[in-house]
C-alpha cells in the first residue's frame, strides 16, 4: 500500500522540483542581501523625511512670521497696549481691520484670523467667508491653548487637527478637521506683559501635499504624531491611536533615528525624524514593511530569475506528468461521477488500480448499486408518490385562474354601476397577489403598508361603523427593507380575539411606522379585549421554544413573526407584547434599518 500510495508519490516529487531550487536560491539570496537593502533604504529615508521635516518647519517658519508682523506697526501697537473702546475710537477699530485682514490674504491656506485682548475682553476675528467681527472675549474659548502657547519658551502653541485620512490630501473642503491652528502669546516687548493672543486657522492642504511627497503610496506607510502620540495623519486607516508602535516611539526620547518592528501585524522599518518644538514638535514617522525593503534589489531579482526559471520548468514537467499519468484515475473517477450526477445509475468503469484511487472506485461502484437497490426498492416509489401528491394539490388552485376571475368580476361590477364591489375585489386581488409570490421575502416597506392597507379597507367594509383604523408612516421610509406580511398577522389576531361585535363599543385599531435612534419601530395598538397574564406568559414561551419545532396552536401567526424578525435580523430585532392601561393590546417590533431602492424592488405582477 505505501509503495502504491499516490500520496507518497506527489510528497517525493513536490519535494524534488520545488526545495532543492527555490531553497537553495531563498539561503543564498537571503544572507548576500538582507543587510544591505535595509541600510540601503534606511538612508535614502531619513535623508527623505530630513528634507520633509525642513520643508514643514520652513512653511510653519513663514506663518509664524506672519504673526509677528505687526510688532512693526506702531499705532497699532499702541491701541494694543491702551485697550481702546472700538465703539467709539474708529482708528483703532480701522488700525486692528487693515493688521487683521493683511495677515489674512498674506498666505492663501489662512481661512481664519483671531486676535483675543484680555484686558479689556475685545474679541478680533475675520475670515475668507465673513467680515471683520468685533465682539466681547469669551473666556473659555481656547482657553487651554492660549495657556500653552503662554508657558511656551517660543510662546506658540500649535493645535493639530483632527485625525486625517490618506483620501483627504486630494480633496479641497472647508470642514474644521482639516484645519490646524497656531497660537501665539503676544508680549509687550521688552517688558514681559501680555496684550492678548493671535490665532490663524489654517487649511492643512498645503502641509499634507508635503507629507503626501514622503512616501509611497499603496507600499509605504506614513504618519505624522503629535507630542503626546496623537495621530494626526494616517496613510493607512486600519491603524489607530492605541497601537503599541506609537507608544514604544513616544519612550524612546530620541529626535530620530530608525526602528525595527515585528508585531502586530507590520513587520519591517519605522524610520521617524521629530520637528523643532518651535514648529509644534510633530513626529513624522514612516513605516516599509520588508516586503517593499527588499523587492527592487537587481542582485536579489537576478538570482532569483536564474532559479525561479530552473523552478518553472521543473514544475511544468512535473505538472505534465502528474497530470497524464498519476490523475489519470481520477479523471475517470470524475467522469462517472458526473455521469450519476446527470442520472445515469448504471456506470461501469474498469479498475482504476491498486492504490487509493483505485480502492476509492470499488468503493464508488459498490456505492452506487445500493443506492440503485434503495431507489427501485424504496425511496423512487415515495418521490414518485409525493410528486403525484404535490401536482394535485398545485391542480386545485391555478393563481392566475383566481386572478382573471377576479378581474372578470371586478370589470362586471363597473359595468353594472357597481364601484364598491370592484373596490373590494380589487383590495382581495392586491391581498391574493402580493401572499402568493413566494419569490420575495423581503419587501421595501411601502409594499408592506400597501398590502396592509388593503387588508384592513377589506375589514373596514365587512364591520362598518363597528371598526375604524389609523395607518401612518414617513414616505421617507419607504424603501426600507422589512419582512413580508409581517403586521398582518399582528392585525388579523385582533380580530380573532380582541374585537368583539356583541357590545356598541367602536373598535379602534392605530398602526405607526417610525424610526427611533437607527431602529424602524413597528406599533400596532387596539382598544380590545386584551390579554390575560397568564395568556401572556404562555405566548412568550411559545416564541422561545427551540425555533427548530413545529409551529402550532393559536399563537401560530405571532410566531412566525417572530422566527422571521430572528432569522432576518438575528438579535437587532425583538417583538413586545403588551396590554394598555385602558384596555386591549400594544405590539412592539423592532428592527434594524436597512434600505432599497426603486431598484431593489422585485417585480412579479
Amino acid at each position: 500500500m505505501k509503495k502504491t500510495s499516490i500520496r507518497n508519490k506527489l510528497i517525493v516529487l513536490l519535494l524534488l522540483i520545488t526545495i532543492v531550487p527555490f531553497g537553495t536560491s531563498i539561503v543564498i539570496t537571503y544572507f548576500y542581501t538582507k543587510e544591505s537593502l535595509k541600510d540601503e533604504f534606511v538612508a535614502e529615508n531619513v535623508n527623505l523625511l530630513y528634507q520633509g521635516k525642513l520643508n514643514i518647519e520652513g512653511y510653519i517658519g513663514e506663518l509664524k512670521n506672519l504673526t509677528l508682523s505687526f510688532y512693526n506697526n506702531i499705532d497699532f501697537m499702541r491701541y494694543m497696549k491702551n485697550n481702546p473702546d472700538f465703539d467709539k475710537d474708529y482708528l483703532a477699530k480701522e488700525s486692528f481691520k487693515n493688521v487683521i485682514l493683511t495677515i489674512l490674504y498674506a498666505e492663501e491656506n489662512i481661512n481664519r484670523v483671531n486676535i483675543a485682548l484680555m484686558d479689556d475682553h475685545h474679541n478680533i476675528s475675520v475670515s475668507k467667508k465673513s467680515a471683520v467681527v468685533f465682539s466681547r472675549l469669551n473666556q473659555n474659548l481656547n482657553q487651554d491653548m492660549y495657556e500653552k502657547a503662554l508657558n511656551n519658551p517660543y510662546r506658540i502653541h500649535i493645535e493639530p487637527m483632527e485625525v486625517l485620512q490618506e483620501e483627504n490630501i486630494s480633496e479641497k473642503s472647508n470642514r474644521r478637521n482639516d484645519m490646524f491652528t497656531l497660537h501665539r502669546a503676544l508680549i509687550d516687548v521688552p517688558s514681559d506683559d501680555l496684550l492678548g493672543y493671535i490665532s490663524l486657522e489654517i487649511n492643512s492642504e498645503h502641509l499634507l501635499g508635503i507629507a503626501e511627497k514622503l512616501y509611497v503610496k499603496d507600499k509605504e506607510e506614513f504618519y505624522l504624531l503629535s507630542p503626546e502620540g496623537e495621530l494626526i495623519f494616517r496613510s493607512n486607516n486600519n491603524v489607530d491611536e492605541n497601537q503599541q508602535w506609537i507608544t514604544s516611539l513616544i519612550k524612546n526620547n530620541k529626535p530620530n533615528g530608525m526602528m525595527e518592528w515585528k508585531k502586530d501585524s507590520f513587520h519591517g522599518l519605522m524610520i521617524y525624524e521629530t520637528l523643532d518644538e518651535s514648529s509644534g514638535g510633530w513626529i513624522m514617522v514612516k513605516r516599509i514593511p520588508y516586503t517593499s525593503v527588499f523587492e527592487s534589489a537587481l542582485s536579489v531579482a537576478k538570482i532569483n530569475i536564474l532559479f525561479g526559471v530552473i523552478g518553472l520548468i521543473l514544475v511544468i514537467m512535473a505538472t505534465l506528468f502528474v497530470s497524464f499519468k498519476i490523475t489519470s484515475p481520477i479523471r475517470v473517477l470524475l467522469q462517472n461521477i458526473k455521469q450519476v450526477e446527470n442520472g445515469n445509475m448504471n456506470v461501469q468503469f474498469d479498475s482504476l488500480g491498486n492504490d487509493e484511487i483505485g480502492i476509492l472506485g470499488e468503493r464508488f461502484k459498490e456505492m452506487i448499486a445500493k443506492i440503485n437497490h434503495l431507489i427501485n426498492r424504496e425511496y423512487k416509489l415515495e418521490i414518485e408518490n409525493k410528486t403525484n401528491q404535490l401536482k394535485a394539490l398545485q391542480s386545485q388552485l391555478n393563481p392566475h385562474f383566481l386572478y382573471n376571475a377576479l378581474q372578470s368580476i371586478g370589470t362586471l361590477a363597473l359595468k353594472n354601476n357597481v364601484p364598491q364591489v370592484y373596490t373590494l375585489v380589487t383590495h382581495l386581488s392586491k391581498i391574493m397577489r402580493y401572499g402568493m409570490n413566494i419569490d420575495e421575502d423581503l419587501v421595501p416597506l411601502t409594499k408592506e403598508i400597501d398590502y396592509t392597507k388593503a387588508f384592513l379597507l377589506l375589514q373596514k367594509e365587512r364591520f362598518g361603523d363597528q371598526f375604524e383604523y389609523t395607518l401612518s408612516f414617513d414616505k421617507e421610509d419607504s424603501f426600507i427593507i422589512v419582512p413580508k406580511m409581517i403586521l398582518q398577522p399582528i392585525i388579523e389576531n385582533y380580530f380573532k380575539h380582541g374585537f368583539d361585535r356583541s357590545n356598541d363599543k367602536i373598535g379602534h385599531l392605530t398602526i405607526i411606522v417610525r424610526r427611533d435612534q437607527g431602529q424602524l419601530v413597528m406599533t400596532v395598538q387596539d382598544n380590545g379585549n386584551g390579554i390575560t397574564e397568564t395568556r401572556l406568559n404562555e405566548i412568550y414561551q411559545k416564541l422561545n421554544e427551540d425555533q427548530q419545532s413545529k409551529l402550532s396552536g393559536a399563537n401560530i401567526g405571532l410566531r412566525n413573526v417572530y422566527l422571521r424578525l430572528k432569522l432576518y435580523f438575528g438579535e437587532k430585532a425583538s417583538l413586545l407584547i403588551e396590554n394598555n392601561e385602558d384596555g386591549g393590546t400594544f405590539v412592539t417590533i423592532k428592527l434594524p434599518v436597512e434600505t432599497g431602492g426603486p431598484g431593489n424592488e422585485s417585480n412579479h405582477n
